[in-house]
């Protein structure tokens, strides 16, 4: 049996499942960028989600879904971002709940990070602590790029959606861990 962790967002989704021991069993994330629509990146997440899904060789037992933005943050939010992310959640998470037949839980990403042993501090990148951590957790062949132009022109770099595939398997791990010690 599988736990599904999403980390959702309109422009790039982050899937990881795990099997309910804790071992990783898929990393992946779903680039929504490139849809045209809200309803693009629905239909493109309906498809992607079924494809890794159709890999797996057991069924979905839970789903932990990261919860979406709740406040204001400044520089980082509007009204009409909260809206349309708490909409998006909503259907993915549906979506979700619809292909594995399992009622998602929502985990603050503070809980969540709490929960494993991650500690950010004032000032320090939560992305970059818990990128860290993911990676001290699970070996991973991790997406990159190579830059093509800029002071870094050539350098491989990891696509910005590592983060959000971590933020999934943070989301898994301690969905895993908190409803254990339930």
């Amino acid at each position: 049996m599988y736990v599904l962790g999403l980390d959702i967002s309109t422009s790039c989704t982050g899937i990881a499942i795990l099997h309910h021991s804790g071992k990783l069993q898929q990393l992946n994330y779903v680039d929504l960028t490139k849809c045209n629509t809200y309803w693009d990146k629905v239909d493109l997440f309906r498809e992607e989600m079924k494809k890794i899904l159709f890999r797996l060789d057991g069924p979905v037992q839970s789903i932990y879904i990261e919860e979406s933005l709740q406040r204001f943050r400044t520089g980082m939010s509007s009204a009409k971002t909260l809206s349309t992310l708490t909409k998006f959640n909503g259907v993915v998470s549906f979506i979700a709940r619809e292909l594995t037949g399992a009622a998602p839980e929502y985990f603050n990403v503070n809980t969540a990070r709490k929960s494993v042993g991650i500690s950010v501090k004032r000032g320090e990148n939560a992305k970059e602590k818990v990128q860290e951590w993911v990676e001290q957790q699970i070996d991973f062949n991790w997406p990159t790029k190579i830059l093509k132009s800029g002071p870094r022109k050539g350098n491989e770099v990891k696509l910005k959606a590592c983060e959000d595939m971590s933020d999934a398997y943070l989301i898994a791990a301690a969905g895993i861990k908190i409803v254990n010690s339930n």
